[in-house]
């Protein structure tokens, strides 16, 4: 097997020329570093050195000591991200869902740090579906998703609703109509005067609350068109331009030529929840239940602003 002292040894001769030079750099005695030096070479099947009138490399040695010193360099970089990662502590590793708003997403990953939790915080926005699976897996810690969702065996905390807007056409309505949930303006006669899709990201994300959803906006019996759409940037632009209608989470989500309203005629809040893996021994935090009531009370508090 080639190891890492092998090419320490190749190194080191290849630098000083002189057997007992390199024994002393690479701290060992002389007889085990000639050991060593015919046993990389007959793992590599080639002579390095040649030995005759003092130590020189062959041509395949200088061919081949690049290669040795970049994979000493690789292993002494892996050493030392190890040692830095060691030092630095443990790791939070977090997933949220790409509907929680970025300035609550901020105040939620922020959140363990605030109450005095030392560990270092990584964050990933992902689907709630790949969000679960690595929770699952072990990849996530926690992770905030959207409810309801098939859990699978996970823990999960309370249920938070977030309150929602409805973004429309400027001018969408008729006069004195008000665009409704499913893109429908109504007049004050209540005759349509147009309809258009809601935006919506791809059921596969979250199936039981994209149906949720679809369901509540059809709760009065109209029929519920959809347009699927990649993010809630995307939604905007279609909003923006005439041909859709977004309900988002966002408070801070607007273009020019875009209405804003309240959703709550039928109320149609973003619910959310922490899940994580009981099954997981030794995995971090120590207590993740602890934890995920630290993220519901961030987003708590971000569902009262």
């Amino acid at each position: 097997m080639l190891t890492e002292r092998h090419l320490e040894i190749f190194v080191a001769l290849a630098e000083e020329e002189h057997f007992g030079a390199a024994a002393q750099r690479v701290g060992i005695t002389q007889p085990p570093l000639s050991q060593g030096l015919r046993r990389l070479e007959a793992l590599l099947g080639v002579r390095l050195f040649e030995r005759e009138r003092g130590v020189f490399l062959t041509e395949e040695g200088a061919l081949l000591l690049p290669h040795a010193r970049k994979a000493l360099a690789a292993l002494a970089g892996l050493r030392e991200t190890g040692a830095r990662e060691h030092a630095d502590g443990r790791r939070l590793r977090l997933g949220l869902a790409p509907e929680v708003p970025a300035p609550l997403a901020a105040d939620v990953a922020a959140a363990p740090v605030r109450a005095g939790d030392r560990a270092r915080i990584s964050t990933v926005t992902a689907p709630t579906a790949s969000l679960l699976s690595d929770v699952a897996s072990g990849r996530l810690d926690l992770a905030v998703v959207r409810h309801p969702s098939v859990l699978h065996g996970l823990a999960a905390g309370q249920v938070v609703l977030l309150p929602t807007w409805i973004l429309t056409p400027a001018g969408s309505a008729g006069p004195g109509g008000v665009a409704g949930p499913g893109g429908v303006a109504e007049s004050g006669g209540g005759a349509a005067v147009r309809r258009l899709p809601v935006a919506v990201r791809p059921r596969g994300e979250a199936p039981a609350a994209h149906d949720l959803f679809v369901d509540t906006l059809a709760s009065r019996g109209r029929r519920v068109e959809t347009v699927v759409v990649a993010d809630e940037r995307a939604g905007l632009a279609l909003v923006a331009a005439g041909q859709a209608v977004l309900v988002t989470a966002d408070g801070t989500l607007t273009a020019s030529r875009v209405e804003r309203q309240r959703a709550t005629d039928p109320p149609l809040p973003l619910r959310l929840r922490v899940v994580w893996n009981p099954r997981r021994s030794g995995a971090a935090p120590e207590d993740p239940a602890a934890t995920a009531r630290l993220l519901e009370s961030a987003l708590a508090e971000g569902a009262a602003r």
